[in-house]
């Protein structure tokens, strides 16, 4: 690839991820305003956690189709289509009067944002060599952190002067400006790709290549650690995390959301750190298990730690903020299971999987605190998180135990891989 077109590629790359920080400030905003949704709407939390996983049951909805819709469309018609679908779900939910039309607007966010993740997968796959794939993917989730940056401190500020709905009707225009973007710089793929030159499958080609993913003998195994993976992570950093700090340790909104900010930060680092470390290590899965283990000691830590201080609390929230960039790692080795031809409906299929994930845990999490009577104030029981955190470190470990049947692919593989089929006879 010339430098010209590796340029006009981190162009295409730097839009879809500038984009992708809408998609992360609704998600998580929850986390910084959820008391005050409670106390608007009237609900408990869980109706708070139906209201937040309503945004990824939405986005888990359309990865299978927005799957064959990349493979068939390509990037830029389909990520531009349903960023109109987001747009109309924030002004939607920024203007909703009640919590069912609070609802529906999260859904129809999360269907909207659901192909950003995947987009810009599809669109390293088929700009850059495999040995890139995680480093730039990593960097993708990175810049879409910060709308987990806005969602913190900044949210909190916003929330006090304007309002919440202010800083939403502000995020909308914000997605309105980044959909006209993604029509204007995206191209599905260079100059020369097999990819432009293809033609169109039929609709029982499209869902015979489906059932070749599905029947993938590696997927179940890293399915298993991409549902509960970044699932549990984003239930503390984008749900209960503030809630938990507010209810057991007395901090106030904004306290609260500078910690949260913190670990935001720290999981942009550990993006940029954790990244590139398939290339270094030659290995995906590895450095997935090591990430994931950690993530379940700090859980385990707030489970059986009977009224931890403050400091700790602290420490652990940021600590999995780090280590939970890890995650990339299962999604780069799903990726790798998968041929070209299948990239869309095969990286869809994963990201289902975390996206489903993250809807049944903010609903489960949301079950669980509910299950415990609430403190004198009507503030959930230490207790009561403590139970959360214990579940979330279970389902940790069972997952890992089933992951760690998956073989291994390493980048050095991928690139001897496609080193052999360019030197093929066409």
């Amino acid at each position: 690839m010339t430098p010209a077109l590796r340029r006009q590629g981190l162009v295409i790359v730097a839009t879809l991820a500038t984009a992708y920080v809408a998609s992360h400030f609704f998600r998580a905003a929850n986390v910084t305003i959820g008391l005050e949704l409670m106390a608007d709407l009237r609900i408990g939390p869980e109706a708070l956690g139906v209201l937040t996983g309503a945004f990824f049951f939405g986005f888990s909805a359309t990865q299978i189709p927005c799957g064959f819709f990349f493979d068939r469309y390509g990037p830029r018609k389909t990520v531009f289509g349903m960023l109109l679908i987001a747009v109309a779900g924030g002004a939607l939910f920024t203007l909703a009067p009640d919590w069912p039309t609070l609802l529906a607007g999260r859904a129809l966010m999360g269907a909207g944002f659901g192909v950003m993740l995947i987009g810009s997968m599809v669109v390293i796959s088929r700009w850059f060599p495999p040995d890139r794939f995680a480093t730039l993917s990593s960097l993708v989730l990175s810049i879409g952190l910060l709308g987990n940056l806005l969602a913190t401190t900044p949210l909190g500020w916003g929330s006090e002067t304007i309002g919440w709905r202010g800083v939403f009707a502000i995020a909308v225009g914000f997605t309105a400006i980044a959909t006209v973007a993604v029509w204007i710089v995206v191209r599905d793929a260079p100059p020369g790709h097999p990819f432009l030159e293809r033609k169109s499958e039929s609709g029982r080609e499209m869902l015979a290549g489906l059932k070749e993913v599905l029947t993938n003998p590696s997927l179940p195994c890293i399915v298993a650690l991409n549902f509960v993976n970044y699932a549990c992570s984003f239930t503390v950093q984008g749900l209960w995390g503030g809630p938990f700090l507010r209810e057991v340790h007395g901090l106030s909104i904004v306290e609260s959301g500078n910690v949260l900010l913190t670990a935001v930060i720290a999981y942009q680092i550990g993006m940029l750190t954790i990244g590139p470390l398939d290339r270094l290590l030659d290995t995906r899965k590895w450095i997935a298990v090591a990430g994931t283990l950690v993530i379940a000691a700090m859980l385990a830590i707030l489970a059986i730690w009977e009224q931890p201080p403050l400091w700790l609390a602290i420490a652990a929230i940021i600590g999995i903020g780090f280590v939970s960039a890890s995650s990339t790692m299962v999604m780069a080795h799903g990726r790798a299971i998968f041929p070209d031809h299948l990239i869309g409906r095969g990286v869809a299929t994963l990201n289902t999987s975390v996206m489903l994930g993250v809807a049944c845990m903010q609903t489960v999490s949301g079950m669980i605190l509910g299950a415990f009577a609430p403190t004198a104030d009507g503030a959930r029981s230490e207790f009561a998180y403590r139970s959360l955190f214990g579940f979330m470190c279970v389902l940790l470990l069972a997952a890992l135990a089933v992951y760690g049947r998956a073989a291994d692919v390493r980048p050095s593989d991928e690139m001897r891989l496609r080193a052999a089929l360019r030197k093929a006879p066409a």
